[in-house]
């Protein structure tokens, strides 16, 4: 198994991750919705604390670790001539 909790190198993330980003998701939808509606406040400012439980979960399930860097792509460099460029 990798560090993300998978097998196979793709980057889906662990379930308690996922976990916190919804319950952020969850709290952007309660937020926006209820600037739609009125806008109520009350229900906006519980948005946000519910946003802010989300990012503590996420600091403390410590999502960043879940992406894999893969190693740099060396990629060969093609001689190209530009119009502006000046030959001599």
């Amino acid at each position: 198994m990798t560090q993300s909790g998978l097998d196979g190198g793709h980057s889906a993330g662990r379930a308690k991750s996922w976990l916190a980003i919804t319950i952020i998701l969850i709290g952007f939808l309660l937020g926006g919705v209820a600037l739609t509606m009125g806008p109520n406040w009350t229900l906006v400012w519980v948005g946000v604390g519910i946003c802010a439980v989300g990012g503590v979960l996420a600091l403390v399930f410590d999502v960043f670790s879940d992406v894999i860097v893969d190693a740099p792509r060396q990629v060969p460099v093609e001689e190209h001539y530009s119009p502006f460029e000046r030959r001599s």
